[in-house]
């Protein structure tokens, strides 16, 4: 197992985290949001997570923001040279995810290295981003001279992602802008002859479509992660899969890409958590799920 942790950077930290929360820093704004993987306590002071710009509570099956300073909003940060137009969402999400950080990298480290042999006709990795929220992979790619396919069902999080394109001085690379159902699109791709060589997914638990199509990860992730076969360029370089809040183990996501491997001689998976470390000592705070399959070539 692989853990991949994200440490303090200039624009974002985890403060503390204990009795169901963590504190953490945007910027230059503070936010107290709910975390169940926080169950031991906390190490700073009530006095310190009182200075929170902003607390997030819940009540039964829903939640609110409760703002003490009005942080400008979209107030912007800056993770692995990228660019995020952050908002306080009636989820409790801002529209990033600071643990994918490791992958974005993983992902430039991949694209940046990938040798086309000579007589390829085209010179740039195919990537296709499905449930790419916010657009952290597909900048990341792109960034890296890579062609990116960027999918999901809601237009707001399509939107943001276009925008973060541009706060990121990237809005004259290569990504295709999609709001569809996930579902729907792949299958549409299948039936053009659309091929690509990396393939990332961060499915929700739940959601809906475009048009209002239940999406319910325990009966549709399996059935879409095997259509991804029809999808994969003869020499395809990887599938990444993410999970966050599904309930499953890593080592499930990794079952599901080992489907792949008999496709291709020389493939492994590799699988694990990942994390944020507080900045106030050395505990680290699950954050969600991976498993990748890396095809050499």
């Amino acid at each position: 197992m692989i853990t991949l942790i994200t440490e303090k950077s200039a624009d974002y930290e985890l403060l503390d985290s204990g009795s169901g929360e963590k504190l953490e820093r945007y910027g230059k704004v503070v936010l107290s949001r709910p975390d169940p993987q926080a169950i031991w306590s906390k190490k700073l002071t009530d006095t310190d997570w009182k200075k929170a710009d902003a607390v997030f509570t819940r009540a039964g099956t829903s939640g609110k923001w409760q703002i003490k300073n009005n942080p400008p909003e979209p107030w912007e940060i800056s993770l692995c040279g990228l660019k995020f137009a952050l908002k306080l969402l009636p989820s409790k999400h801002l529209g990033v995810f600071p643990e994918q950080s490791s992958n974005w990298q993983w992902l430039t480290d991949k694209i940046s290295n990938f040798q086309f042999p000579i007589s390829s006709k085209n010179q740039k990795i195919q990537v296709l981003n499905l449930f790419a929220y916010t657009g952290g992979a597909s900048m990341a790619c792109a960034k890296a001279g890579a062609e990116v396919c960027h999918v999901d069902a809601s237009k707001f999080v399509v939107d943001a992602a276009h925008k973060n394109l541009e706060l990121s001085g990237l809005k004259d690379k290569s990504v295709r802008f999609i709001v569809d159902d996930v579902r729907k699109f792949v299958e549409r791709e299948i039936k053009r002859g659309k091929k690509y060589d990396i393939i990332l997914m961060d499915p929700p638990v739940y959601g809906k479509g475009v048009k209002g199509e239940a999406w319910n990860i325990d009966t549709d992730l399996a059935p879409l992660v095997l259509r991804l076969k029809s999808l994969l360029s003869e020499k395809p370089v990887a599938i990444v899969l993410n999970g966050y809040a599904s309930g499953y183990s890593h080592l499930t996501y990794a079952e599901l890409l080992k489907y792949f491997a008999k496709y291709f001689n020389s493939s492994v998976v590799t699988s694990g958590e990942l994390a944020i470390k507080e900045s106030s000592g050395d505990r680290v705070l699950p954050c969600g799920i991976f498993a990748r399959l890396e095809i050499e070539n």
